[in-house]
């Protein structure tokens, strides 16, 4: 345990920013199982707000962040089965003069 005055403050208030940034991360989780479960549009919309702000806050990287958003986005999709998609047309290349 600390002896110093300041040590002491410093301490209560790392407990106090630990209880916080795991409430947010606990949050975050289930909101995001939450969403994997039901795949439904506002399960989503809530799950990604929640990972915004984790990562606002630096308790998750911005790239973790968008790594779980873009997982979302495509489970969030409804999936058009047996629509081909058609290759682009090629235009011929310019002869030279």
């Amino acid at each position: 345990m600390p002896v110093i005055k300041s040590a002491k403050k410093k301490l209560r208030k790392d407990r106090k920013r630990e209880k916080f940034n795991e409430e947010i991360k606990l949050n975050y989780r289930k909101a995001l199982k939450d969403a994997l479960k039901s795949r439904s549009s506002e399960k989503v919309r809530v799950a990604v707000k929640l990972v915004d702000k984790a990562a606002k806050k630096g308790i998750i990287h911005k790239n973790k962040a968008a790594r779980i958003k873009s997982s979302l986005s495509k489970v969030a999709k409804p999936q058009a089965k047996g629509v081909k998609k058609t290759k682009p047309v090629k235009k011929a290349p310019k002869s030279k003069k």
